[in-house]
């Protein structure tokens, strides 16, 4: 009987706290569905206070916020933990009715973000690392299949945390459509992001440190460097000591330097990606970089091709392989002292199955003056170019190997050696014996 008794007490405890639970939650529905009434999809006036309401309303009862679609003027709105906000994809737009931020969450997790289109009516605002969809210290958060625009603050902004960003279409902003800084393995797929005046992806951390972000399927264009610079701006893709980066399968034009850059990264991965029409080098890793695997993409139409370089600043140790480079133009629009070249590496690396067709200068560059250490140049096939392969012999430089390549249609020399500037044997084949640290044989010249 005892039992029996205390049984029944907590089965009324217990069922008095289910109804407090249920009503609470009953509550929440009906203050959600309160401020959603009051919203006027396409009115003309500020409807911060009623959105906000909904949101804060909507967790707490853990729950899913669908907006209607239509027109909602608005400053900015504070997304909490475990949310899901949503509108119907293009027809349920936030404009910008003041500066900052739109979307602001700092310090959540499990926030989904989906469907929804963000107008930032060129708003700027005095945020460090600002976007129109500011994200901060969170994590697993999730921006999905949205369209933000317009703004002269980041297209997104993700500091400090971890996430997705798929789906999206980023454009029209003054600084960087998507910016991750000191990011924990952002998944960057299939968004569209163009027409922005200094940046497209940029990952970028404070200090040198792992990443993990993976930058996959997207397409970017139509990327400018208003803010100047010799080549921190106007990069489809920029990744700054950012450490652990895939970047594979993406899409990338017009942008006015880099169609990806690295600077100062290690353990790197640029795999599949199209680059077309790049201003200065297509693909570059530079700096104090260290294990560069840049694989099985094609350039064409750049100021130069792919670049791993930079020795004087210790950057070392790339694969570069089974990649097309083709039709270099002779000078870049925004760096003059950029020189055409389809492939240069100087340190610790290897260029291999890659070929490289139509350029205007050299084909392949192993070392320059004395920055050149244990290059490999085996296997290539190199036509239409100035000068097919070039090897630094200037005084300090190191050891290549230069074997097995098929080098055609040479419109000057197949193979040189350099010192700097002056070319120290225009026939490097027949004077190999000239350069104790040279391996060169097996090479084909048609």
């Amino acid at each position: 009987m005892i039992h029996d008794r205390r049984r029944f007490i907590a089965s009324l405890s217990l069922g008095g706290l289910g109804s407090s639970m249920a009503m609470s939650s009953a509550l929440a529905q009906s203050a959600q569905e309160d401020w959603l009434a009051a919203l006027s999809p396409d009115a003309g006036h500020d409807q911060t206070r009623a959105l906000q309401a909904a949101i804060d309303a909507s967790a707490a009862r853990a729950g899913r916020l669908v907006l209607p679609a239509g027109r909602y003027r608005t400053g900015t709105l504070r997304l909490p933990s475990g949310l899901a906000l949503s509108g119907a994809p293009g027809r349920t737009m936030l404009v910008q009715a003041g500066d900052g931020p739109v979307l602001l969450a700092d310090g959540v997790e499990h926030l989904i973000v989906d469907g929804l289109s963000v107008d930032g009516n060129g708003a700027d605002g005095a945020m460090w690392h600002g976007g129109l969809v500011h994200i901060a210290n969170a994590k697993a958060v999730t921006l999905r299949d949205c369209t933000i625009f317009n703004t002269r603050l980041n297209g997104v902004s993700l500091l400090n945390g971890s996430g997705r960003i798929e789906g999206c279409d980023i454009s029209g902003s003054a600084l960087t459509g998507l910016f991750v800084y000191d990011g924990d393995g952002i998944a960057i797929h299939a968004n569209r992001i163009h027409d922005c005046d200094n940046g497209g992806i940029r990952i970028w951390r404070g200090e040198n440190g792992h990443d993990g972000s993976i930058v996959t399927g997207n397409r970017i264009w139509a990327i400018d460097w208003t803010n100047g610079g010799n080549g921190q701006n106007g990069n489809g893709i920029n990744v700054f000591r950012a450490d652990g980066v895939i970047v594979a399968d993406n899409s990338i034009a017009d942008c006015a330097f880099s169609a990806v850059r690295l600077n100062s990264t290690n353990n790197t991965q640029v795999r599949g990606n199209t680059c077309l029409n790049s201003g200065e080098v297509a693909i570059f890793s530079e700096f104090t970089f260290s294990g560069s695997v840049i694989a099985n993409n094609i350039v064409d139409n750049a100021a130069a091709g792919i670049s791993m370089t930079n020795f004087n600043e210790d950057g070392r140790l790339a694969s570069c392989t089974g990649n097309i480079v083709r039709n270099i133009t002779p000078a870049s629009a925004v760096n003059p002292d950029t020189v055409p070249y389809g492939i240069a590496a100087e340190a610790d690396a290897i260029v291999t199955g890659n070929a490289v067709d139509n350029v205007p200068g050299v084909g392949i560059l192993a070392g320059w003056g004395p920055y050149l250490r244990d290059v490999t140049v085996t296997g290539n096939l190199v036509r239409s170019c100035e000068v097919g392969v070039s090897v630094s012999v200037a005084d300090g430089a190191g050891t290549a190997v230069i074997t097995g390549n098929t080098i055609s249609d040479s419109k000057a020399h197949a193979m040189i050696a350099s010192r700097w500037w002056d070319i120290a044997t225009t026939d490097l084949a027949a004077d190999a014996g000239r350069f104790p640290a040279l391996t060169v044989r097996d090479n084909t010249v048609i």
